[in-house]
């Protein structure tokens, strides 16, 4: 996060109004008494409150949103907000460790769960050669009261058949397939895109934000098992990787 620093401006009462909620406000975030995801209260009751005009609070917020302790969403108000999470890149995480990691409480809501045969799109994605039973996931994952990322996942059960009857409604399906199937190879590609309106609605995000978006296959020996894509909102979400240099 970064220094907030306090522009001059004409008049002393409004320099002062422009300081006192700033302070007033960063002091609740770092001391912990308003927690991340803690909606700030609106223009309005801030105006009232101090007693002042609502371009000196628009801009004491805008002030605290790019220094990085809020973020202000559209039609929902400001909030504290949630810390930066890392994501290793060559790693099969569980988001569930990654969400608690943050301090926060972590919460999977399944979205959709159908069952069917492929098609040339679910074969593509899965590299299968031919048609076969395959089971479609879509959820959520939470992170305090926040969406963290929405996950649309296929499992190939020719390959992991007791899928076939997991409902999936208490524990989400990537901590359920590194527990039971073994996995010798995965692909990973990450890509950034524009959320569209189904996304913005799920993440609650604006239309066309930016999204990170990390799609990956997991092989057992030679079978394809999953394939899973996660699109997380860009500014709350970091990928790292950390490597050596190759030997011989």
């Amino acid at each position: 996060m970064s220094l907030i620093e306090i522009d001059d401006v004409d008049g002393g009462e409004i320099l002062s109004l422009h300081q006192r909620i700033l302070s007033d406000i960063r002091e609740k975030i770092l001391s912990g008494a308003w927690p991340p995801g803690h909606r700030i209260p609106f223009e309005h009751e801030l105006t009232a409150e101090y007693n002042c005009s609502r371009m000196t609070v628009n801009k004491a917020l805008s002030q605290l949103a790019k220094a990085g302790l809020i973020e202000r969403r559209r039609r929902s108000g400001s909030f504290v907000r949630q810390p930066q999470s890392q994501a290793a890149v060559l790693e099969l995480h569980d988001i569930r460790i990654e969400v608690e990691a943050l301090g926060l409480p972590y919460r999977y809501e399944r979205l959709e769960r159908v069952k069917r045969r492929s098609n040339a799109e679910d074969r593509l994605l899965l590299g299968l050669s031919a048609a076969g039973p395959v089971l479609a996931l879509e959820g959520l994952h939470f992170a305090g009261e926040r969406p963290f990322a929405l996950e649309e996942r296929l499992i190939n059960l020719s390959a992991v058949t007791g899928a076939s009857e997991e409902e999936f409604l208490d524990i989400a399906p990537g901590p359920w397939l590194i527990g039971r199937v073994p996995w010798s190879e995965a692909e990973h590609r990450i890509r950034a895109m524009a959320a569209d309106e189904t996304i913005a609605d799920a993440l609650d995000i604006d239309a066309n934000a930016p999204c990170l978006v990390v799609e990956r296959r997991t092989w057992s020996a030679e079978y394809p098992v999953t394939h899973v894509r996660f699109v997380y909102p860009a500014e709350s979400h970091t990928l790292v990787a950390r490597f050596t240099p190759s030997q011989g």
